[in-house]
């Protein structure tokens, strides 16, 4: 099958330890903010967040957001017409937000853009890197108890200043 008919899988490519070709078009992986992800195709192999967003199915794009998921699992916005390089980059993730705005918060120590104002307790353990059963997470709330988040809350994002959040092991009471 010639090339210009099968896409490359960017993430596979990364996994395998190739580089990506040359032309497209190209798999990349599309991400919600419950950081479920979905295959979607992009021909250029520098796109705009305008192209990535349009790869997602999504309009009209000026209501969206798009962030890429670095190799570091950080996030970086990708504006409209800004462009990434899908060849040298590594990123095969984007996450893909309804919404015109990003909100920062810190989780153990380590700043995220976060393009909604809510975000569950399990996507922010999964940003941790942390054992989604044996951890659980807290947001700090200063000058009161800090907040348990269970893995299907939401901790709102939208107040003032960056929200600040921590993992640890859970323990548990066996009987």
């Amino acid at each position: 099958m010639s090339d210009h008919l099968n896409p490359d899988d960017v993430q596979q490519a990364l996994a395998d330890g190739r580089p990506v070709r040359e032309h497209g078009p190209y798999r990349v992986q599309i991400g919600d903010e419950q950081l479920a992800y979905r295959p979607g195709l992009i021909q250029d192999p520098v796109p705009t967040g305008r192209q990535v967003l349009a790869a997602a199915g999504v309009h009209p794009v000026v209501e969206y957001s798009v962030f890429q998921v670095l190799q570091n699992g950080q996030l970086e916005g990708l504006r409209l017409d800004e462009t990434t390089d899908l060849r040298t980059r590594g990123v095969e993730k984007f996450l893909i937000f309804h919404s015109d705005r990003s909100f920062r918060l810190d989780v153990d120590g380590v700043v995220f853009d976060w393009g909604t104002s809510r975000i569950c307790g399990r996507v922010l353990k999964v940003l941790a890197k942390v054992d989604l059963t044996t951890y659980g997470v807290w947001q700090e709330i200063p000058g009161k108890d800090d907040l348990a988040i269970g893995d299907e809350q939401f901790a709102d994002l939208a107040a003032n200043g960056v929200e600040r959040f921590f993992t640890g092991i859970v323990k548990t009471t066996e009987g």
